[in-house]
């Protein structure tokens, strides 16, 4: 891994130290130390995104398996994800990507934005995606990525945890056209026990992509005995139509 990038989103803690403000974690990160997503990395005082440029995953999918039901359907979507994320779920259906980390055993080919646009296109691709790990910790990526696709007339897509600070979903945001975004499971507790996380910004976020005008649609991965009481889900039922309208698509997935 040759080319590294100097993150955005962090500041100064002291001489050494730096504070990622990327999301809601806000961690504190060591000189030679990574945050909790380990992509991210304290040099000599300065933060580098470690992923950026190194995609893990690559692939060309139908658009309805990110899930998106509304928007390009019947389309292709070229899928990139890396290592990396930014939540602790102890039911991660990718953990060999969330959990996985960059080594100096392996060999990572670099791409460009514009080398991933190229690609998509083509391939026959209607829009580019960031999907599998949770794409966020990387989002210095994806701006310049989704950027590039603009100029190519390609469609951008974000499938995510919506765990992200406001300051960067001011900037991420607005190149997005179409995000589904996982609410998984409609209570603090869950979030606390099982995702070592919070949900407030989750549902913040949600919120403010909807207020931009983009096309969001809802992801519930339903575990039995955690988050399947029918109390939880009407309020989750509840909350969406309330915050983000009845006409959101909601996949509910074993």
């Amino acid at each position: 891994m040759q080319q590294q990038k100097e993150a955005r989103f962090w500041i100064k803690a002291d001489a050494d130290h730096v504070i990622c403000t990327l999301c809601s974690r806000r961690c504190r990160i060591a000189p030679g130390a990574t945050g909790y997503c380990k992509v991210r990395q304290n040099r000599d005082g300065e933060l580098f995104s470690i992923a950026y440029g190194y995609p893990a995953a690559l692939q060309v999918d139908p658009i309805e398996k990110k899930p998106l039901r509304h928007y390009l359907p019947g389309s292709r979507v070229f899928s990139v994800g890396s290592f990396g994320c930014n939540l602790g779920s102890v039911f991660c259906q990718n953990d060999h990507l969330s959990r996985g980390t960059y080594n100096s055993r392996s060999r990572y080919t670099y791409y460009s934005p514009e080398t991933l646009v190229d690609l998509a296109v083509r391939h026959g691709c209607r829009s580019i995606a960031f999907t599998y790990n949770e794409p966020t910790v990387w989002t210095e990526y994806i701006i310049d990525t989704f950027r590039s696709a603009k100029r190519a007339a390609l469609g951008t897509v974000l499938v995510s945890n919506a765990n992200i600070s406001h300051e960067a979903a001011e900037e991420l945001f607005p190149l997005t056209d179409a995000a589904n975004f996982d609410i998984k499971g409609f209570s603090e507790d869950f979030y606390r026990e099982m995702c070592n996380a919070s949900l407030a910004p989750v549902l913040e976020n949600c919120k403010y992509f909807h207020s931009l005008g983009k096309h969001l649609e809802i992801t519930n991965l339903v575990i039995p005995g955690k988050n399947s009481d029918p109390a939880m889900i009407d309020a989750l039922l509840d909350w969406i139509a309330a915050e983000l309208g009845t006409d959101t698509p909601i996949h509910f997935s074993a």
